[in-house]
């Protein structure tokens, strides 16, 4: 399914950029490949053609007929630095209320050399996760297991973000490291704000209440 939708999914009438990716295992940053999750990241030039999409795809229904669960949000861009694959698809959006809950999405292509070095220090870079009192939900994924890794998750607002980002004592330590010891070939962070949630995930949506 990850490959024979490649082709479709190129020729999708308003997605200028699209990503299928496995996940790891667990609800953190993880090597181990978990087999049973997917995610779909897709840009759209407006939210008509993404609902056009949902509504009418035939790949999507055939991921449907073989999930025991989806769950979709949509999102807009607050603020993107960085690359991926060669250029950055994220387009800040004008007029976007300064409130409520925020996603992030980290990308990075490791270098081949920096490998060893780069996944002997995730469990420590993530000590302080788990215990920020604002992170609402978190997952690793990826393109290409360990060699391009991402992260999404959703925190209850900017300052919740901000205090592991840049408060986190462990997380501090990994983007001083990152810095100096340049483990990655192409790097990029992004804020998006959700502005709806469809499905369920694990019973229940992780943003009700919260938009």
């Amino acid at each position: 399914m990850m490959q024979l939708a490649q082709s479709h999914l190129a020729s999708v009438a308003g997605n200028t950029f699209y990503k299928l990716m496995g996940t790891g295992r667990g609800d953190s940053f993880n090597a181990f490949p978990d087999f049973s999750i997917y995610i779909l990241l897709q840009v759209w030039r407006s939210e008509d053609h993404a609902k056009a999409f949902f509504a009418g795809s035939q790949i999507l229904d055939r991921y449907r007929k073989r999930s025991s669960e989806i769950w979709t949000t949509y999102m807009v861009n607050i603020s993107s630095h960085g690359r991926w694959s060669g250029g950055n698809p994220f387009e800040a959006r004008d007029n976007i209320k300064s409130s409520g809950p925020v996603i992030a999405i980290t990308r990075a292509t490791i270098k081949w050399q920096k490998l060893l070095d780069f996944w002997r220090y995730v469990p420590v870079s993530q000590k302080d996760l788990k215990s920020n009192s604002g992170l609402v939900y978190t997952k690793g994924m990826g393109e290409v297991p360990i060699l391009q890794m991402a992260t999404y998750s959703i925190w209850e607002d900017e300052a919740s973000l901000r205090r592991f980002a840049y408060e986190s004592e462990h997380h501090r330590v990994a983007i001083a490291k990152t810095k100096a010891l340049k483990w990655y070939k192409e790097e990029l962070f992004a804020r998006f704000r959700p502005i709806l949630s469809e499905g369920t995930w694990g019973g229940r949506c992780p943003l009700e209440g919260m938009l």
